[in-house]
């Protein structure tokens, strides 16, 4: 069944996913449970999952008015959205795009599964020429970690090959920023274990379709793959996405003020934000988010000694891989193997919940100890 939101998705995020017989838990209760008695419709999780998963697919699903399957992880949700490809697929990539999902494309192509293009995210002509001939078509808007907004509207309304999947991996936007299937996306994916978790405490990703085959074909992937989520991983998660409209509305409420003060400091070259006016695709971004998000990139003046050293010396932010948590965390990306075409000094900021001035502090204080 599709969900169609009648409340707004703050109400949705907190309403949806709930049991509401007399008598039920006002939560859906955690249920670790691997079997079931026969004669109701389900029998094993793996294969029919868990009243905690349907929770967490109905609040995700409806959230885009679409239908949910949730994984493992992001990855899984992403391994099984190109695990749809026959034989000798097309697919294309942004050059500025998650690694893992850069990794899993090259491993298959080294396997002749498909081959992988890359283009430019904001070269919007060339994605509208590839949705004619690519399986295929990869889009992450904003983009990981150079936050390039692409055009989304523009490519998602393009002539399609016959058959071919257009996904949109919208884990830094999240859905309530923006909405890839109403633009015409054929399935958009998320990586719960970011935003929507929140807490930095679990892994699990989801995919969302408006497609019935697309959607069964990625939970039959689910089931024969074993990419299920854990059963506390899928309750923590419902728990995260309750208050991800309150926890994304002050992460880039900050990130604002932080990227504009970044842009003034001695200490920095440049800054990544889609939400100022420098931003080379700031208008994008204006025409098609609702949100700025909460990622901010910049790159610290002395390279990546001073970069490593700004890292060394933050107090409250911390120095960790990963983002969408409740605390703020930063780290240079081009340490990372297979990001070491990024600029050496970028730093990743994933903006959290904290008093912006004590961020602020933070961060100026650690941008002038690397220069001493």
């Amino acid at each position: 069944m599709i969900h169609h939101i009648h409340l707004k998705p703050d109400s949705w995020l907190v309403s949806a996913g709930r049991w509401s017989a007399p008598g039920d838990p006002l939560n859906v209760p955690l249920v670790p449970a691997s079997n079931f008695l026969l004669g109701a419709g389900r029998s094993y999780a793996r294969d029919d999952g868990t009243p905690t998963w349907e929770a967490l697919e109905e609040i995700l699903g409806g959230l885009e008015s679409g239908q949910a399957v949730a994984f493992a992880s992001g990855m899984a949700a992403i391994a099984a959205v190109f695990d749809q490809l026959p034989a000798g697929a097309s697919v294309v990539l942004p050059e500025d795009c998650y690694q893992g999902v850069a990794g899993l494309a090259m491993a298959g192509a080294k396997r002749g599964r498909w081959t992988v293009q890359r283009l430019p995210l904001d070269d919007t002509q060339a994605w509208i020429n590839a949705c004619s001939v690519a399986d295929l078509i990869w889009l992450e808007s904003p983009s990981n970690p150079l936050l390039i907004v692409a055009e989304l509207d523009a490519i998602c309304a393009a002539s399609r090959k016959p058959g071919a999947i257009l996904a949109v991996d919208n884990t830094f936007a999240t859905p309530l920023n923006q909405q890839p299937l109403d633009l015409g996306a054929t399935v958009s994916i998320q990586s719960v274990t970011k935003f929507i978790g929140g807490h930095s405490d679990l892994m699990a990703g989801v995919a969302v379709t408006r497609d019935p085959k697309l959607w069964e074909a990625l939970r039959r992937w689910r089931e024969l793959a074993g990419a299920t989520p854990g059963a506390l991983e899928a309750f923590l998660a419902v728990r995260g996405a309750r208050t991800l409209a309150l926890r994304l509305q002050r992460a880039q409420q900050t990130a604002m003020i932080l990227a504009e003060r970044l842009e003034q400091h001695p200490r920095v070259n440049c800054v990544r934000y889609p939400g100022l006016p420098s931003h080379s695709t700031h208008a994008v971004a204006k025409r098609l988010l609702k949100g700025f998000g909460a990622i901010i990139s910049f790159d610290v003046r002395g390279g990546a000694d001073a970069a490593d050293a700004v890292c060394r010396n933050v107090r409250l932010i911390r120095h960790a891989t990963s983002l969408g948590g409740v605390e703020t965390t930063m780290e240079r990306r081009a340490a990372i193997p297979g990001q070491e075409h990024l600029p050496p000094s970028l730093l990743r900021l994933s903006v959290g919940i904290e008093d912006v001035e004590d961020l602020w502090a933070d961060l100026d204080s650690a941008l002038h100890a690397a220069a001493s």
